[in-house]
C-alpha cells in the first residue's frame, strides 16, 4: 500500500479538505475519496523525507532489478496476466522506492501502453538493453524467457563488476589508512621531538626530521586550506570526468595503464560478449544488437569501434571482418565470431567468449591482488621506517652527546 496526500471538495459545503490515505495506486485513492462523498481535486504520492521521484530512482539497486525480473518471469511463465504478475511482484518488493516505480508501470500498462514503452519512461532504472529485450520478448510472445535472460545477464554483469571493484577498493582503503596514520605521526609525535630539542645549546635536528617538520607545520597551520583543496580537487575531477574530454582520457587510461589495462580490456570483452549473447538469443537484429551493446560497454573507444563496425556490416561485411585487427578488441573476439558465423552458431560462440573472458577477469583480479599485497607491504614498511627514523634519530643523537640524563 502507498500513501497519498490529496485535496478534495465537499460538495455539500463547498469546503476544501486536505488529508492523506493509503491505496494501491492513484486510481484506487480517487475511488476511496469519492466513496467518502468528496470530489478529488489533486492527488499526490507522498514521498518519505520530502524526496522527489527523481531522487528515489537512484536508490533502486541491481539486486532489486534482478529479483523483479526473475519473479516476473516465473509468474508470467505460470500463466498469470502481466498486470496481475506486476501487482504480485510489487507486493513482495521490500524496496519502497522501487514499489513506487512498479506502481506507475502498472498504471501505464493498464492504460494500454506496452510493457517495453512503459519501462522506457524510467531510463534511470531500466537501460536500453533491458528495454530492447522486453520489446523482443513481447514481439515473439516469449516475455518470460526474455525476463529470465535479463536476470542472468544482470547477475553476470554485477558479479564481474563486483570482482573488479573489490580489486580496486582494497589498496585504496590501505592507502587511506596509511595516510591517516602518517598524518597523525606528523602532527602529534614529531612536534614533541622538536620541543625536546628546544633550549639545548648546539643541538640540531637531523635533516630527515627537519624536512618532515616542514610538512608537519604546513599541515598544522594550513589544514583548513588542505581540506578545501582536497574537496575542491575531488569535485573538479568529478566534473571533468563527466565531460567528453575527461571520459576519453579516463577510458584510454583504463585500457592501456600498466597492470589494470589487461583487466579492463577483458572486462569490456566479457561485457560485449555477454550483452550480445543475451540480445541475439532474444531475436534482436544484429545492427540493433551492436547499437545497444555500444552503449552498454561504457567505453568511448570501444563504442567508436562498434559504431564503425555497424557501418561496415551495413555495407555487407561480416561482423568478424568488421572487428578484425581493431586495436580496441582482443583478437579472440573476431576469431570466435568468425567460427560462429561459419557454423551458424553465433549465439553459442558469443556465450563461450563471454564465459572465457569472465574467467580471465577473475584470474586477472587474483593476479593483481597477489602483486598489490607485497607492494603495499613494502610501501607501508618504507613509510613506517621514515617516520620511525625521523623520531628516533634525534633521540639517539642526544643520547650520543650525553645530553639526556
Amino acid at each position: 500500500m502507498l500513501t497519498f496526500t490529496y485535496e478534495a471538495r465537499d460538495p455539500s459545503t463547498g469546503q476544501k479538505i486536505k488529508s492523506s490515505l493509503e491505496a494501491d495506486n492513484e486510481q484506487a485513492a480517487a475511488k476511496l475519496i469519492r466513496d467518502q462523498g468528496y470530489a478529488p481535486l489533486e492527488i499526490k504520492l507522498k514521498q518519505e523525507g520530502g524526496q522527489g521521484l527523481g531522487k528515489l530512482v537512484s536508490r533502486v539497486k541491481t539486486k532489486d532489478k534482478i529479483i523483479f525480473s526473475r519473479q516476473l518471469s516465473t509468474l508470467i511463465n505460470a500463466g498469470l496476466p502481466l498486470v496481475q504478475s506486476l501487482r504480485s511482484v510489487q507486493e513482495q518488493t521490500t524496496n519502497k522506492n522501487f514499489s513506487v516505480i512498479i506502481n506507475k508501470i502498472i498504471a501505464d500498462v493498464e492504460s494500454g501502453t506496452s510493457f517495453s514503452a512503459t519501462l522506457a519512461k524510467h531510463p534511470d532504472i531500466f537501460n536500453q538493453v533491458y528495454i530492447s529485450l522486453i520489446a523482443a520478448g513481447e514481439a515473439s510472445g516469449t516475455l518470460d524467457q526474455a525476463l529470465e535472460r535479463i536476470a542472468l545477464q544482470q547477475e553476470k554483469d554485477a558479479e564481474i563488476i563486483s570482482k573488479v571493484r573489490g580489486a580496486m577498493v582494497y589498496p585504496l582503503i590501505v592507502i587511506v589508512v596509511m595516510i591517516g596514520v602518517v598524518t597523525f605521526m606528523l602532527v602529534s609525535v614529531l612536534p614533541q621531538v622538536q620541543n625536546l630539542y628546544k633550549g639545548i645549546p648546539g643541538a640540531q635536528l637531523p635533516i630527515l626530521t627537519r624536512a618532515l617538520l616542514v610538512v608537519s607545520n604546513a599541515i598544522i597551520q594550513w589544514w583548513w586550506l588542505l581540506i578545501i583543496l582536497i574537496i575542491g580537487g575531488g569535485f573538479a575531477t568529478s566534473k571533468w570526468a563527466r565531460t567528453l574530454g575527461g571520459k576519453r582520457v579516463i577510458d584510454k587510461a583504463k585500457m592501456h595503464f600498466p597492470a589494470i589495462g589487461p583487466l579492463f580490456m577483458k572486462l569490456y570483452m566479457a561485457r560485449f560478449a555477454r550483452t550480445a549473447t543475451t540480445l541475439v538469443a532474444s531475436g534482436v537484429p544484429l545492427i540493433q544488437v551492436l547499437e545497444i551493446t555500444a552503449k552498454a560497454i561504457d567505453n568511448f573507444y570501444i563504442e567508436a569501434s562498434l559504431r564503425g563496425a555497424i557501418e561496415k556490416v551495413k555495407g555487407g561485411k561480416s561482423l568478424s571482418s568488421a572487428l578484425e585487427k581493431d586495436p580496441n578488441f582482443l583478437p579472440l573476439v573476431p576469431n570466435m565470431l568468425k567460427i560462429g558465423e561459419q557454423s551458424g552458431a553465433i549465439e553459442t560462440m558469443l556465450a563461450k567468449t563471454a564465459d572465457y573472458f569472465e574467467k580471465e577477469v577473475d584470474n586477472e583480479v587474483k593476479t593483481i591482488s597477489t602483486i598489490i599485497e607485497p607492494l603495499l607491504m613494502v610501501l607501508i614498511g618504507g613509510m613506517a621506517l621514515i617516520i620511525v627514523a625521523a623520531v628516533l634519530l634525534p633521540i639517539y643523537s642526544l643520547v650520543g652527546k650525553d645530553v639526556i640524563h
